[in-house]
């Protein structure tokens, strides 16, 4: 019986919340905690410009690095070690293209821009967008393209 009285006390009072005088639902206190708004979503694929839609590449050189963007993943690699991430999605901010993601070994961020004849350094090829990654306390900067328009040697 006890159980029971318990049970119906905590149903009932489930239902409660703080009124104003005229009925309807009285504002929070003075001193109750501040309503954090989550960020913006990451934009859908569709919404990001055409240069940065489908799967993207990005290397560069002093040190060896690359970072493939996929649909549902990203993977940096280096001669050392290759990290694998959530492709969580991006984000356009100041005219560029960002994807973060802390959820691996250590915290990434990719940002790819839009810069015409981008040079790795070490060939005659030029890309189409910049990109510079951070990952933990390094920063690496090189090129990147769309996996399907990759400058080739040639052409």
């Amino acid at each position: 019986m006890r159980h029971a009285l318990l049970i119906t006390a905590a149903i009932l009072l489930s239902g409660c919340q703080p009124q104003a005088p005229d009925g309807s639902v009285a504002q929070p206190p003075a001193d109750a905690p501040a309503v954090v708004e989550a960020a913006p979503a990451p934009a859908p694929a569709a919404a990001l410009p055409a240069a940065f839609q489908g799967d993207l590449v990005a290397h560069g050189t002093e040190p060896f690095w690359g970072v493939k963007i996929r649909g549902n993943q990203i993977e940096f690699s280096t001669p050392e070690a290759n990290i694998a991430f959530p492709n969580k999605g991006a984000a356009v901010v100041d005219g560029a293209v960002v994807w973060e993601n802390a959820d691996g070994p250590r915290p990434i961020k990719i940002t790819l821009r839009e810069q015409a004849g981008c040079s790795d350094g070490m060939s005659d090829l030029k890309y189409p967008l910049a990109a510079e990654v951070a990952l933990g306390g390094t920063t690496y900067k090189g090129c990147a393209a769309r996996t399907a328009e990759q400058p080739k040697e040639g052409r």
